[in-house]
């Protein structure tokens, strides 16, 4: 879900309370290496701000239990959790587009694919194949990820909820995909999504070794992120926003099943939704541990991933606007209120902090822009007459899970690249560089050096010929 001081961090299991005392040096010490960084965290769920573990300052019971994209820091004994912005076979009938874990491209028609209820939906840009709608709000929340994590604005979510807009459009495209065989689909989203994250991951497991990690067999969550990969405070900022992968991965397992639910009876599916994250929050508290952070998330953006089901299958495209708009400004009343209301409880208003307000602001959100995209036929075609732009959405796309996955690190990286500005006296006179503002601009600088130097393992892991630009 960082999709600000969006997540606390707790200590999860016994035999770790030794531990408090070192885990706050690693903390003191990534906070001052990550100089403009302090509002920064994990979540966009998980993004941005630094841990502060469980035992050093007072937390609110509710935001330990319902962090979301909460994580796990493992040094051998036990964990921290921060609570916090994919042999040669057969070819599948569909082709394979880029990567889609954090952002899924929206399938071409052209691969002989049997056309869905609702393929009349999706009017493609010209000459692209592409429905440039969707791809343009992928677009802008990966933008807004990387700003949320430079800058930690509370607000930002409530301008535009780049995690629940993302599992929206997840959900469309895992509906449509399921026309094939359920099981060839959870393979081909599986195998998309992991060998980007295991190259990634390569890298950051043998810094955190480097730098003094003991990792036990939770080790195994770097293979296949269903629970939370574990990790040192020193590399926090890097795996914190895992949390994303393994709630998409949730979804995708459990997306077949979700499905035959959805279509039995789709508008009580979508509203009973909601009830999950209420439970959570007064009734019955998931299990202090990676299966309850992993309950958590699932319950927050479920209603969004199942609004993506009824795009697909034509649900919203038959109700009449009036009740929807009339039902989504109710939800992002509601959630508004709720964040605003209980701030002192959680200490913001930040909607990465307070799940239930996340969502059901993320839920009136994301459906007045399906509904948006599904009633009115909407394709942004118009994209094709503004060709750099169309070509950054389209390497936006092309290279999702790349900048999701290394935007963290660039971020970092920035820190040290600005400090060697300093020594020369003409930078220092005339760059901004205490400003926040050139450390964003520096950090999409690195995000574009990454892009073609990292983001062919997209191509390798959709079995397409490896390009530097998508």
């Amino acid at each position: 879900m960082s999709w600000g001081s969006e997540q606390q961090r707790y200590q999860g299991y016994e035999g770790y309370q030794g531990q408090q005392e070192y885990q706050g040096q690693q903390v003191q010490q990534v906070q001052q290496g990550q100089q403009g960084q302090q509002g920064q965290q994990g979540y966009d769920y998980g993004y941005g701000q630094q841990p502060d573990p469980y035992g050093q300052g007072p937390q609110p019971q509710v935001a330990q239990q319902y962090g979301y994209g909460q994580g796990y820091v493992d040094h051998g004994q036990g964990y921290v959790t921060e609570t916090a912005p994919l042999p040669v076979t057969e070819p599948e009938p569909e082709p394979e587009r880029a990567a889609d874990a954090v952002v899924r491209t929206e399938p071409s028609p052209d691969a002989g694919e049997p056309e869905s209820p609702a393929a009349d939906l999706e009017p493609k840009a010209k000459g692209t194949g592409r429905d440039r709608y969707f791809d343009a709000l992928r677009a802008v929340a990966l933008v807004r990820v990387v700003a949320y994590h430079t800058f930690g604005w509370a607000w930002a979510g409530l301008v535009f909820p780049s995690m629940g807009v993302m599992f929206a459009l997840a959900g469309s495209l895992m509906a449509k995909s399921l026309e094939r065989p359920a099981l060839k689909v959870v393979k081909s989203r599986m195998r998309r999504l992991l060998p980007p994250f295991w190259f990634w991951g390569f890298f950051v497991v043998v810094a955190m070794l480097i730098h003094d990690w003991m990792p036990g067999w939770q080790i195994v969550f770097w293979i296949v992120p269903v629970g939370d990969p574990p990790g040192n405070q020193w590399g926090v900022q890097a795996w914190e926003i895992l949390w994303y992968l393994r709630t998409y991965l949730w979804f995708v397992l459990m997306s077949p099943l979700l499905l035959k639910v959805f279509r039995k009876a789709p508008l009580p599916v979508l509203l009973l939704s909601l009830a999950p994250i209420l439970v959570f929050q007064y009734a019955w508290q998931p299990p202090y541990n990676r299966f309850g952070s992993g309950l958590t998330d699932f319950a927050t953006f479920l209603f969004c991933w199942l609004v993506g089901f009824a795009h697909r299958e034509g649900v919203l495209q038959r109700l009449k606007p009036a009740l929807v708009i009339l039902a989504s400004l109710a939800l992002l009343a509601y959630g508004g209120w709720y964040a605003f209301a209980h701030q002192a409880e959680f200490g913001t208003y930040d909607l990465d902090e307070v799940p239930v307000a996340q969502t059901f602001w993320s839920a009136g959100f994301v459906t007045l822009l399906m509904y948006f995209k599904a009633y009115y036929n909407v394709d942004f075609a118009w994209l094709a007459r503004f060709k750099r732009l169309d070509r950054i959405v389209t390497i936006f796309n092309g290279r999702a899970v790349t900048i999701y996955l290394w935007h963290e690190i660039a971020l970092v990286l920035a820190v040290p690249l600005i400090d060697q500005f300093w020594k020369v006296p003409a930078f220092e006179k005339w760059l901004p560089l205490e400003s926040q503002w050139f450390m964003f601009g520096i950090g999409w600088v690195l995000i574009w050096v990454a892009i073609p130097l990292v983001g062919w393992v997209e191509d390798v892991a959709a079995r397409k010929k490896p390009k530097l630009l998508p």
